[in-house]
C-alpha cells in the first residue's frame, strides 16, 4: 500500500527574492511568522532551507519551530579537489545553521552540490557528515541532485538518507530513467522540489518570456492538459508528483498565508494527472540553472 507524499515548505523565498514569477521579493518576517503558525495547524511538518538561502536560517530561527523536521543544506564548493579546509567549512556551516535556526540537532543535513562529494577527497565531506550523525546533531544525510549522471556518481560513493530532487509534468527525466525507483530501494527517502518548475507551469501563457519559444507548443498543451482533466495548473502541477509513489516529501514555495492555503487545498485534491506525453527533455528548459532570462 503507498502512502501520498508529505508536502513540505521551501524557504527560499523566505531568504532571497526567488522565482522566475516572484514579483513581491523576499517575504517578510511577519508573514513567515503566520505561514508557520498556520502550516503547523495543517499538519505540515518538514521544512527545507540552506545555509545559502540568503537569511532564511535566521528568519527561521526567529520562530517557534518545535514540531517542525528541518532540512538544510551545506555550501558549495566547486573545487577540483576537497580538502581539509573545505570540510572545516562545511563543519562550520553547518554548527552556524543549528545557532541560527537556534536548534541543537535537525533531521536533515544534505550536501548542496552534488559534484563536491565525488570530486577527488570528496569523501571527506561525506566522512564528516556521517560523524555529525554519529553525534547526534542531525538525524539523516544526504545530498541534493540535478540529473542522473549526478545519481550515478554519488551512488558510487555514498548511499544517502535524504536525496533532494527536481520532479515535475516537464522534467520526468528521474523518474523515466528509473533512477527515483533506484534510489528508494538503497533506502533513501526522496524529497521532490521544482513542482511548478520555479513557476513557469503557473504563469498565464502571454506572461511566459521568449526564451521558453521553443516549447511554447508543449506549455500549450500542458495547459490544455490540465483543463481537459479538470484541474488547475497548480492542481494538476501538485497532483502528478503527489501521485508518484517512490516519493516522500513535495516542496513547494510559499510566500503568503494565503498562497498557502490555497496550495494546501489543490494538494489535498484527490484528482489524479496523467503527465505522460509532456516530458520534456531538454536540461535549457527544465534546469532553472540554464534559463536566460534577462
Amino acid at each position: 500500500m503507498t502512502t501520498t507524499p508529505q508536502l513540505g515548505l521551501g524557504t527560499v523565498q523566505w531568504g532571497l527574492p526567488y522565482g522566475v514569477t516572484n514579483s513581491s521579493g523576499q517575504t517578510p518576517s511577519a508573514e513567515v511568522n503566520e505561514i508557520l503558525q498556520q502550516a503547523h495547524q495543517l499538519g505540515i511538518r518538514v521544512l527545507d532551507t540552506a545555509s545559502q538561502y540568503g537569511n532564511a536560517e535566521v528568519v527561521l530561527g526567529e520562530n517557534d519551530l518545535d514540531g517542525f523536521s528541518i532540512v538544510t543544506k551545506g555550501p558549495s564548493f566547486g573545487v577540483a579537489e576537497i580538502g581539509s579546509s573545505n570540510v572545516n567549512d562545511l563543519i562550520r556551516t553547518f554548527e552556524e545553521s543549528l545557532f541560527k535556526l537556534g536548534r541543537n540537532k535537525v533531521y536533515g543535513f544534505l550536501a548542496h552540490h552534488a559534484d563536491d562529494l565525488v570530486a577527488p577527497g570528496g569523501m571527506q565531506l561525506i566522512e564528516a557528515m556521517k560523524e555529525l550523525k554519529v553525534n547526534g546533531k542531525v538525524s539523516k544525510v544526504g545530498v541534493s541532485v540535478y540529473d542522473a549522471n549526478q545519481v550515478d556518481a554519488v551512488l558510487s560513493v555514498f548511499h544517502p538518507d535524504i536525496v533532494q530532487l527536481p520532479l515535475n509534468v516537464f522534467d520526468q527525466r528521474l523518474l523515466n530513467s528509473g533512477h527515483i525507483a533506484r534510489l528508494k530501494d538503497t533506502g533513501a527517502e526522496i524529497h521532490v522540489r521544482s513542482a511548478f518548475l520555479q513557476g513557469l507551469l503557473l504563469m498565464p501563457l502571454d506572461r511566459i518570456p521568449t526564451f521558453f519559444d521553443p516549447i511554447r507548443p508543449l506549455l500549450l498543451q500542458w495547459h490544455d492538459a490540465a483543463r481537459l482533466q479538470g484541474l488547475t495548473p497548480a492542481q494538476a502541477a501538485l497532483a502528478f508528483v503527489r501521485g508518484q509513489p517512490c516519493v516522500d516529501v513535495v516542496i513547494v514555495g510559499v510566500e503568503s498565508s494565503s498562497q498557502l492555503a490555497t496550495t494546501y487545498a489543490d494538494y489535498s485534491n484527490s484528482a489524479g494527472f496523467d503527465a505522460s506525453m509532456l516530458c520534456c527533455n531538454e536540461p535549457r528548459f527544465v534546469n532553472p540553472a540554464n534559463w536566460l532570462l534577462s
